[in-house]
């Protein structure tokens, strides 16, 4: 009697065993699964994207996005075979919004080390630096301005998107003037021309576009000492693996060093220019 009771119980201890081998391997192959695979799974790679031409630009009247960044999503998502879709954001939120798993990737981010606390990123699709754009006859900035000190006075203001790179390079660099924090591209752009504001901060290739537009009064000088210089690249989910991200990387490094991002680059700025004629 004994003898059965125990070769019954050394029969469920092994099925038990193999029962807890096979979830093991199953738990196993699910960890080891790619982010991309699930990504194929579901059948769509979602970008998010806060407006910045001409990184990205969002048509108001059919909601439909471009700018070289726009098309970057495009043609990952086409190298995963899926559909990209793009989810609308603010500069605000769109840290936030990829750590909780509202999109994949996010679009045009600055890589600083806050961000990189909190998200991934890719290797830069290209380099960023922030310039000062404003109206060459406005009393306020001296001629020979240079530095950031030459325009931080009590009576100016500076126009900046609020949550950008650029917004908190400029809030850690001046002591004086007054920062208007506005949500979105043409907010700031809107202040300066009324002169609610005195100066526009931005990416440099971001203020070149302004400046072209209004080539009658508007100038910009990158500061010296630069406010920033920093790659700009897809924000990635900080669970990634490493191979992983290097799908990201191997994705952008070919296409940065064939040009082709430069070609994407000057059709976007070209596209922009066009529109404000």
């Amino acid at each position: 009697m004994l003898s059965n009771v125990m070769t019954s119980a050394l029969r469920t201890t092994a099925a038990l065993a193999l029962l807890a081998g096979l979830s093991a391997t199953a738990a196993l192959a699910q960890e080891t699964e790619g982010y991309w695979q699930g990504v194929q799974k579901n059948g769509t790679l979602r970008c998010g994207a806060a407006v910045a031409p001409p990184y990205i630009m969002r048509d108001p009247a059919s909601g439909e996005y471009s700018g070289f960044f726009a098309d970057l999503c495009r043609e990952f998502a086409d190298v995963l075979k899926v559909k990209p879709e793009f989810v609308d954001t603010t500069w605000d939120n769109i840290v936030a919004g990829l750590q909780a798993g509202k999109w994949d990737v996010s679009l045009a981010l600055n890589r600083t080390p806050a961000r990189a606390m909190a998200v991934q990123f890719s290797i830069p699709a290209m380099e960023y630096q922030i310039s000062l754009a404003y109206n060459k006859e406005n009393p306020k900035v001296p001629a020979g301005a240079a530095s950031v000190a030459d325009i931080d006075k009590a009576d100016v203001t500076l126009a900046v998107m609020s949550g950008t790179a650029q917004d908190k390079a400029i809030s850690a660099a001046v002591k004086n003037a007054t920062i208007l924090r506005l949500p979105g591209n043409d907010e700031t752009r809107l202040a300066v021309v009324s002169r609610r504001a005195d100066i526009l901060v931005d990416a440099s290739d971001t203020n070149q576009l302004f400046t072209q537009s209004n080539p009658d009064w508007a100038v910009a000088l990158n500061p010296t000492p630069a406010l920033a210089k920093q790659g700009v690249a897809f924000g990635l989910p900080h669970q990634l693996s490493a191979s992983d991200v290097e799908v990201v990387n191997i994705f952008l490094e070919e296409r940065v060093a064939t040009g082709h991002v430069d070609a994407l680059i000057k059709k976007a700025v070209d596209d922009v220019l066009k529109a404000s004629k």
